[in-house]
Order: structure tokens, then C-alpha cells, then sequence
């Protein structure tokens, strides 16, 4: 029962991040965190809790390792600031999200979630106001439909790849 109520509150969420996002473009801070705890408590309840933790920490690995290549981009060769160029909800998304997936499903999704994003900004940019990308509201998107998707039984290895 209480695993319904983390699926629910976590695709709600999702959702509400979606829709903030695109409309606002900023997100609540604390809808972060619970990103994160919903997606930890689905791995812990799917994965072996010894992989865990080193499953966690790969994700956050990445992460890190992909902030610090879009900083050192937008330095370099876009002669900007990181801020000027990311958002901070974007930021706490991909590490809120860090929390969903085994690492090797987790670095494909989070590269899928990027194109997705790209396709559906370059779609839908002619009908928007701001010049800049809801990134993490696109994401949120996309991984409430890879959740919906492996909840009703269309995808089955989010989890063990």
C-alpha cells in the first residue's frame, strides 16, 4: 500500500514540476527532495540494498562529472557564466533524479531524457514566451512516462541493466 501512495505522490510530482516549469520557469525547491526520496525508496524496494548505495553514488558521479563539463563549457567557449547558462532546478533535478536507477539505466535514460527534451523544446520553443529551456520540466516529463510505462508492465528492465 505504501509503495501506491510513493508512485502516486512521485508521478504527481513529476507532473507538477512539468507544469511549473514550462509555465513559470521555476520549480519549488522542496518538490526536489521528494523526488529523490520516491525514487530512493522505489530502488531500495527493486535492487539487492548491498548495490545500493554504490548504485547512488555512481549516479551522483555522473552527474558531477556532467556539471563540471557543462561549467567548464560555458566558460570556455561561451565565455559565460555557469548560472547564465543552467538553471539551479535543473541542477537539483539531476541529482534529485540520481536516486532512480541502476547506473547503466540511469546514464541511458538521463541521455534519452536529454534528447527528448531537445525534440520537444525545438517543437514547442515557437509557442513559448522565455528563450530558455524547461529543462528539468521536460525531464520530468520523461520520466514520468518511463515510470508509467515500467508500472504498467511495458517496460521491465529499468531497474537491472
Amino acid at each position: 500500500m505504501i509503495l501506491i501512495i510513493v508512485k502516486w505522490l512521485l508521478l504527481a510530482t513529476f507532473l507538477f514540476v512539468f507544469f511549473q516549469d514550462i509555465k513559470e520557469r521555476k520549480v519549488y525547491w522542496f518538490l526536489f527532495p521528494i523526488i529523490g526520496f520516491c525514487c530512493g525508496l522505489l530502488l531500495v524496494k527493486k535492487q539487492m540494498p548491498e548495490i545500493v548505495l554504490y548504485t547512488i553514488t555512481t549516479n551522483i558521479l555522473f552527474v558531477v562529472f556532467l556539471l563540471i563539463i557543462v561549467s567548464m563549457y560555458s566558460k570556455f567557449k561561451l565565455k559565460t557564466d555557469f548560472k547564465n547558462t543552467f538553471g539551479l532546478g535543473d541542477v537539483l533535478f539531476f541529482f534529485a533524479i540520481a536516486f532512480s536507477f541502476s547506473s547503466i539505466s540511469f546514464i541511458i535514460l538521463f541521455v534519452f531524457a536529454l534528447i527528448f527534451s531537445l525534440i520537444l523544446h525545438l517543437f514547442l520553443k515557437k509557442k513559448s514566451t522565455y528563450k530558455t529551456v524547461p529543462l528539468a520540466g521536460y525531464m520530468s516529463l520523461f520520466f514520468a512516462c518511463i515510470y508509467t510505462t515500467h508500472w504498467l508492465g511495458f517496460i521491465n528492465t529499468v531497474y537491472t541493466i
